[in-house]
């Protein structure tokens, strides 16, 4: 009877265990992109920039422009109603259909950041794709707006070292997020206040990915910022919160895999 209950007492201990290893092989392929980075880190490669590490109760937003534009004069409306400046990272297709707002952006004095030419998967690329894929974008920055971008993110969060040394090379910080909004699955506006203001890595020096062409983004945004803020959170753009970081830092926590 002893054995019995030996056995028995050994196969729940077993199933426990097994949910629990199940749980942590989820939870890592959930956060693959970050897993990765981190990776990396710890094997001395290099990885982008997702958060920031500093004393101050600093946060950056961020937006990926690379499908509609519905939304963009609203959200800029929101951002200068409150002073908040933040960072846009903007694909060639986006700055074709939109030249006009990609001026607008620079001029109300947010970051203008590289998201690619067309939003392909990077790490599949070979070095002069990759060069090329960032260098048509910076042209056509320069051409609207005079500016020469130095933040570089890549589409989906798909990052390979090759990708950020030549990225690193053309005169780029390479930058992912901690902070994942989720607007991109539709949830509604209050999914996305709530994911924000309350994710467990939100942190000083946190980067939050947002895109302006999510349904119900513009719709969270003024109680996202407030929400922040109430917290003690001051929002700046990443070139500002890379300046406020510590020297030789560069932070891969979890991150949630984009669209």
């Amino acid at each position: 009877m002893k054995q019995k209950g030996k056995r028995k007492k050994h196969f729940l201990l077993g199933g426990i265990l097994l949910l629990f290893l199940a749980g942590l092989v989820s939870q890592a392929f959930s956060y693959w992109p970050s897993v990765m980075a981190s990776v990396q880190v710890m094997l001395g490669k290099e990885a982008p920039i997702s958060q920031v590490q500093t004393d101050k109760k600093l946060a950056a937003l961020s937006f990926d422009a690379a499908w509609g534009d519905k939304d963009t004069a609203r959200i800029l409306e929101i951002l200068k109603k409150h002073n908040v400046k933040v960072t846009f990272f903007m694909t060639g297709g986006w700055i074709d259909s939109f030249p006009e707002n990609v001026k607008m952006i620079a001029a109300e004095g947010h970051d203008l950041g590289n998201h690619s030419e067309n939003h392909k998967e990077m790490s599949k690329l070979t070095e002069p794709e990759i060069r090329d894929e960032l260098q048509s974008v910076h042209k056509k920055v320069k051409e609207l707006t005079g500016v020469d971008m130095t933040l570089f993110r890549a589409p989906y969060g798909d990052w390979k070292e090759e990708l950020i040394t030549t990225a690193q090379d053309m005169g780029y910080q390479c930058i992912g997020w901690n902070v994942d909004s989720l607007d991109w699955k539709d949830y509604g506006s209050d999914s996305i206040v709530k994911t924000v203001c309350n994710h467990s890595n939100l942190g000083n020096g946190s980067i939050i990915l947002l895109h302006n062409g999510a349904t119900y983004t513009a719709d969270a945004l003024e109680a996202v910022i407030t929400g922040l803020q109430a917290q003690g959170y001051e929002l700046v753009p990443i070139s500002q919160l890379l300046l406020a970081g510590k020297t030789g830092t560069n932070l891969s926590p979890k991150q949630d895999a984009q669209n």
